[in-house]
């Protein structure tokens, strides 16, 4: 059943519920009466409830962490015959010219299933067995914020709705004093809020912005000396004023959103504090995640925070590790070695005690935690000590929402430089994240500029629940 964007005010506020619209990155998510956010079931059998994307910021390289390579090791130092390079460029490296570089990581086998992982994660390859690997992802994009709107929207360019607005959009939210989108980042990202924005759904359909730190949302509490009943008056009185201003601007779903925000804020004055505040957590859980280490105390309370929204009905939580200010995976350009050493140190046992803690409480069954980047390295070397951007091929993983683990998907060719079979590229992706939650990617449309726009477009047709789901 196709879900479509009614032409006309009044259709969306009788017919589909769809009145509230934009709403700015730092509000609240609204929920009114009429909620655009008000749970719809699936229109097909879901494996999943919620999705975690742990989203690596930088771009990572395959061929050092989950796709080995020995040839490259093999030839290490060497140039590759120009058949094996012609077609494929980036700004800073001539592939031509370039020298082979092998991975500075040992791969060993991990599991029953026996799959190769590098040693840059001790802790995540424990739990191969619940993965399984792709490792044939590609795309065309060689700049960060290109190819993070591309992972997230499917298209290159920004203002297209991304992923986890898609998915409230056609499913709602089963939380209405809690955000339904979450996005919890290390701070300011190359793609900006755009990553995670609503494009032309109603904004209400978009990220809301959890900080880092022990305190993810600012001002929740009331100010000193200002009763419920109090604050409860002077929220009546801005919605009575703020719907006069809107009476003479139908349509505005910005201002719509924003009255509807305040009702959330005042919902999640009563709600939040509990559910962000994980002090209460055993001591064992937070060892689990690291917290209390210096390298996995910021990311470790992401992940565990991650798990105690998911346990509250939060739809989706978009999780980032790295930002733009120096501080991610993009320091491979002139340091391989050092940059994924540290961000490695950052986030692998944080995401292996997420993995760990899903299980143990009996929700990765109806979880899925996705692991990825906007593309990988290049396996040629950038300079003496790095390596460039890679969009040609690179691997991302899926767990838990009833996925066979213990395999992988596709894979790249010898050198790590195309994928060899079974291609992914982001609309594969995408549409296989829906599936698992229940939804047909043709099918969950919005009318916009004259046709039903969808989040794969006129693509991913190559999506791949089936082998997830069958072992």
């Amino acid at each position: 059943m196709s879900i479509n964007r009614m032409r006309t005010r009044r259709d969306l506020l009788t017919n589909a519920g769809m009145g509230f619209g934009a709403l700015a990155a730092s509000s609240l998510l609204p929920a009114a009466a009429v909620s655009p956010l008000a749970p719809k079931p699936a229109p097909l059998p879901a494996n999943a409830k919620a999705v975690i994307y742990l989203f690596m910021h930088g771009g990572v390289s395959h061929v050092d962490t989950w796709d080995p390579k020995p040839e490259l090791a093999r030839l290490s130092g060497q140039t590759l015959p120009g058949e094996f390079v012609k077609g494929l460029k980036t700004s800073r490296i001539d592939f031509t010219k370039a020298l082979v570089r092998g991975s500075p990581w040992k791969f060993q086998k991990h599991g029953q299933s026996g799959i190769e992982v590098s040693d840059l994660f001790p802790h995540m390859s424990k739990h191969v067995d619940e993965m399984v690997l792709i490792r044939s992802c590609h795309g065309d994009a060689f700049d960060h914020a290109p190819a993070m709107y591309l992972r997230s929207t499917g298209s290159q360019f920004p203002g297209k709705p991304s992923l986890g607005s898609w998915l409230l959009y056609g499913l709602g939210s089963e939380n209405e004093n809690l955000p339904a989108f979450v996005v919890m980042s290390d701070g300011a990202m190359k793609s900006g809020p755009q990553g995670y924005g609503a494009g032309y759904l109603p904004a209400v359909y978009q990220g809301t912005v959890f900080r880092a730190g022990r305190q993810p949302i600012l001002d929740l509490a009331a100010p000193p000396g200002v009763s419920d009943q109090t604050q409860r008056a002077t929220l009546d009185f801005i919605r009575a004023m703020d719907k006069s201003h809107l009476d003479a601007r139908p349509g505005d779903s910005e201002l719509e959103a924003r009255i509807a925000s305040y009702e959330l804020a005042f919902r999640m004055q009563a709600t939040a504090p509990e559910a962000v505040d994980i002090e209460n957590e055993s001591a064992a859980t937070k060892r689990l995640y690291g917290i209390g280490e210096k390298a996995t105390d910021d990311f470790g309370r992401k992940c565990l925070l991650a798990r105690r929204l998911v346990e509250r009905g939060v739809r989706f939580i978009q999780l980032y590790s790295g930002t733009h200010l120096g501080d991610d995976w993009d320091n491979a350009h002139n340091d391989l070695g050092g940059s994924h050493t540290k961000m490695a140190a950052k986030s692998d046992l944080p995401i292996s005690g997420l993995l760990q803690d899903l299980k143990a409480r009996g929700m990765l069954a109806s979880t899925l935690v996705v692991w990825g980047s906007e593309f990988g390295r290049t396996p040629l070397a950038e300079g003496k000590n790095g390596r460039d951007h890679h969009p040609y091929a690179f691997s991302m993983w899926m767990a838990g929402a009833g996925i066979k683990g213990g395999r992988v998907y596709g894979s790249s060719d010898e050198f790590g430089l195309r994928p060899a079979v079974n291609p992914v590229d982001s609309h594969d992706a995408n549409a296989t994240i829906l599936r698992l939650m229940g939804l047909d990617h043709a099918k969950l449309t919005y009318f916009y500029q004259g046709r039903d726009q969808r989040l794969t477009d006129v693509h991913g047709e190559r999506e791949f629940t089936k082998f997830l789901l069958n072992g």
